[in-house]
C-alpha cells in the first residue's frame, strides 16, 4: 500500500516536536573537551549484543539467513533504514544492504549464494525487476528488503526483496511524499564485468504486499559514491553526501517536485570568499567549533560522467571539499550531516546548514561540532534528529560501536553498545509514533526493535 504525501506528512508530525528548540543551541557550547555526560549508565546484556540504559529492552526481528515471504534469505550488510506507517498496528520498515558483486557459482569461487537456493527460480520470475542482471544469474546482490512489523503483537508479519540488482546500498534517505530513496556507495562501471554503470539513487515505495521495486536510476542526482539524502520540501532542494576524502556536498533541485525521475539541476556547495576550500581540518584549521560561513552553490555539468570525477571537476570549479560525509537529516529548518574522519583527531565533525536568502543563492555552514575525545565519540556515521529533538549518532571505528545521543544543551550520553562484535550500528530510526527504535547491527544482519521510558532521556 503506497502512502500519500499528505497522510505521510501527518504521520511524521511527532517526530517534528522539540526540534525547534534543539536548532536554537548556539554551537560554540558543544565543545567536546567540557561536555558532561548524562547519567544513562549501560546495563550489561546478559545476552551479550547490546547494553542499553535500565528499562529498554530490545528484541531481534529479523536477521541474517532468515527465510523471508518470497523464499529468499534475509540479506547480509544491513545500513540505512526507513520507516513508515501501515495499516493498523503495523509499520513498514525498508532497509537497504551494502552488498557488492559476485558469481552464484559457489563450487568455484566459494561464495555463498547470498539470497539463498531459490534465487535462481526468483530471478527467472522477476527478471525485469532487476536493474543489473546477467543470464541466468545475478552479479549484483545490493538492494532493499522490506519489513512489515505489527507493533503491538511485536511480531513481523512478512519480509521480502524489494529493490534488487544494486550494488553496495548504503544509506538514503526519506521523501516527504512517502518513499525511501536508497543510495549506492559504488562507482563500478559495466567495463569492470558487470552489465551496467552503477552510481546512482533509486526509489523505493513502502508497501504490505510483496512486490519488487521497478529499478530506475535517477541519474540527474548525480552519479558518485552516494552515502545519504534527505529533503528540503519548504524548498524542493534535496541534500546529498558522498563518502570519499575528497567529496562535495551537494544539492539537486528537481525539475518537478516529487518526480525525481524528471530530472533537475545538480549543484555543489562551495565557500563564499574561497575556492576549493578543504573543509577537513586535517592541515589547517579552515572551521572552529560554532564558525559559520557564507555558502553559494556552483552548478555541475555531466553529473552521470562515467570516469567518477564529479567532486574533481566541482573542485575545480571551486566547490568546497569534505571527508567522508554520511549521515545526513533534514529538522525542518537545519541540514545536519557528519564528516566521519573529520577534524584535527579524524574523531568526526557534525555540520549544520542553512538555506538562506534568496532561492538557490546562498546560505549558511557552521561547524556544528569537532570530536577531540574518542571516549565521547568516535567516527560518527548514520545520524537522526530523535522526536524529542537530540541528535542521535552511530558510530564506526574499528571496536565497540555505539550510540551517541546529543542534547539541545550540548551534553552527550551513550545510548547503546554493540557488545555482541564489533560491527557498526546502522540504520537507526524511531516509528512514526516515536515509541520504538529500530536498529541494525551491519554484519551479521541483525534487526532490532527497541522500547523504553524514552520520556526520561
Amino acid at each position: 500500500m503506497n502512502i500519500s504525501r499528505k497522510k505521510f506528512i501527518r504521520q511524521l508530525s511527532l517526530l517534528t516536536i522539540g526540534l525547534t528548540s534543539f536548532t536554537k543551541l548556539a554551537a560554540a557550547e558543544i565543545i567536546l573537551n567540557n561536555q558532561k555526560q548524562i547519567n544513562l549508565k549501560l546495563i550489561k546484556d546478559p545476552k551479550g549484543i547490546i547494553d542499553l540504559p535500565k528499562g529498554f529492552t530490545y528484541k531481534i526481528i529479523s536477521q541474517y539467513e532468515d527465510t523471508m515471504n518470497d523464499g529468499l534469505f534475509v540479506p547480509n550488510a544491513a545500513d540505512g533504514m526507513a520507516c513508515f506507517k501501515g495499516s493498523g498496528n503495523n509499520i513498514i520498515l525498508i532497509r537497504n544492504h551494502e552488498l557488492g558483486h559476485f558469481p552464484i557459482l559457489e563450487n568455484v569461487f566459494k561464495v555463498k549464494d547470498p539470497l539463498g537456493k531459490g534465487l535462481n527460480k526468483f530471478i527467472k520470475k522477476n527478471k525485469n525487476y532487476f536493474y543489473d542482471i546477467g543470464d541466468k544469474k545475478t552479479l549484483c546482490f545490493g538492494g532493499t528488503t522490506t519489513i512489515v512489523y505489527n507493533q503491538k503483537s511485536q511480531k513481523i508479519k512478512k519480509q521480502y526483496l524489494s529493490l534488487a540488482g544494486t550494488l553496495v546500498n548504503c544509506s538514503g534517505g526519506i521523501t516527504p511524499w512517502g518513499s525511501w530513496i536508497s543510495c549506492e556507495e559504488t562507482v563500478r562501471t559495466k567495463k569492470e564485468g558487470i552489465n551496467k554503470n552503477h552510481g546512482y539513487c533509486f526509489e523505493v515505495y513502502p508497501s504490505e504486499n510483496i512486490k519488487l521495486n521497478r529499478p530506475i536510476p535517477l541519474k540527474a542526482m548525480g552519479r558518485f559514491r552516494h552515502e545519504a539524502i534527505c529533503v528540503d520540501s519548504k524548498n524542493n532542494f534535496i541534500y546529498e553526501t558522498e563518502d570519499r576524502e575528497d567529496g562535495l556536498f551537494y544539492r539537486f533541485i528537481p525539475n518537478v517536485k516529487e518526480k525525481l525521475a524528471k530530472g533537475g539541476k545538480l549543484q555543489a556547495l562551495s565557500l563564499k570568499g574561497f575556492r576549493g576550500t578543504d573543509c577537513s581540518n586535517w592541515k589547517q584549521t579552515m572551521f572552529k567549533v560554532g564558525q559559520k560561513r557564507i555558502v553559494k552553490w556552483i552548478n555541475l555539468e555531466q553529473v552521470d560522467n562515467p570516469d567518477d570525477d564529479l567532486r574533481k571537476k566541482g573542485k575545480n570549479k571551486g566547490c568546497a571539499s569534505f571527508t567522508r560525509n554520511e549521515g545526513l537529516w533534514f529538522d525542518g529548518n537545519n541540514v545536519f550531516f557528519t564528516s566521519t574522519n573529520g577534524g584535527k583527531d579524524k574523531l568526526g565533525q557534525i555540520w549544520r546548514y542553512k538555506h538562506i536568502g534568496k532561492r538557490g543563492v546562498e546560505g549558511e555552514l557552521e561547524l556544528f561540532f569537532e570530536s577531540n575525545n574518542e571516549h565521547v565519540l568516535n567516527m560518527p556515521d548514520n545520524l537522526i534528529v530523535s522526536p524529542w529533538g537530540d541528535l542521535i549518532l552511530s558510530e564506526d571505528h574499528i571496536g565497540y560501536d555505539r550510540l551517541v545521543g546529543i542534547k539541545p544543551d550540548g551534553s552527550y550520553y551513550h545510548f547503546a553498545k554493540n557488545v555482541f562484535n564489533k560491527s557498526e550500528f546502522s540504520g537507526a530510526v524511531f516509528s512514526p509514533d516515536g515509541q520504538t527504535l529500530f536498529l541494525n547491527i551491519y554484519k551479521p544482519t541483525m534487526t532490532f526493535a527497541i522500547n523504553g521510558p524514552w520520556g526520561k532521556i
